[in-house]
């Protein structure tokens, strides 16, 4: 059976979903969700995700909202991805929580309001104060990958698609693949794995559709 996953391109939360899917070999297909133009707000949308988010994972009798958790069906499903040992899970774990509160929350955030609200409606302030910590963040993980080819183990787990998710994305958000070798490393090592590919190739809806 062929699983849904309710996306769309700007989405680096529905990238990893989409990415993890198609690592796993998973068979998968995008549904579109028109986000800028209220998609996700919909009574319809809302019956499948009462946080109105996107991604949305349907897979047979199984609905699943939020990227950290379908990473992890994904992973318990398919037996790949989620490290050799029991105590490897646990450190793919500890790093998707990571993700999810120090990176990719400030990314989204700091992409959004740098690069999809109009100029005269961004808050520089919170702007600023965003970029503060993100730097902060890019600074872990890159002293992380220092000592190590991937997040948890020797081999690509879901700890990898969470944390470089966003950091595929072309939209300036105070990240530049030049000031953080080891990240630019680890994110060209993951871009080699076959199947890979890049948001906008992957998932429908672009920037350049709203222009």
């Amino acid at each position: 059976m062929t699983a849904q996953l309710y996306c769309f391109g700007e989405s680096g939360n529905a990238y990893k979903a989409a990415l993890a899917l198609t690592l796993a070999d998973m068979d998968w297909q995008p549904v579109y969700v028109d986000f800028f133009n209220g998609g996700a707000r919909t009574p319809e949308f809302r019956a499948l995700n009462e946080m109105g988010e996107v991604p949305v994972l349907i897979d047979g009798d199984t609905t699943l909202t939020q990227s950290g958790v379908i990473l992890d069906y994904i992973s318990s499903k398919t037996g790949k991805m989620g490290g050799r040992s029991a105590a490897e899970r646990r450190e793919v774990l500890r790093w998707l929580f990571w993700d999810n509160h120090k990176l990719s929350t400030l990314v989204g955030q700091t992409r959004f309001l740098m690069n999809f609200l109009p100029a005269d409606k961004r808050p520089e302030a919170v702007i600023a104060f965003n970029l503060a910590r993100l730097k902060g963040s890019y600074t872990t993980l890159n002293d992380h990958l220092a000592g190590a080819n991937w997040m948890v183990g020797d081999q690509v787990t879901i700890a990898d698609l969470s944390c470089a998710g966003y950091l595929y994305y072309p939209e300036p958000f105070g990240f530049d693949r030049k000031d953080w070798p080891h990240i630019d490393r680890w994110l060209d090592q993951i871009a080699t794995l076959p199947g890979w590919q890049a948001p906008y190739d992957m998932m429908p809806g672009n920037p350049s559709d709203r222009a």
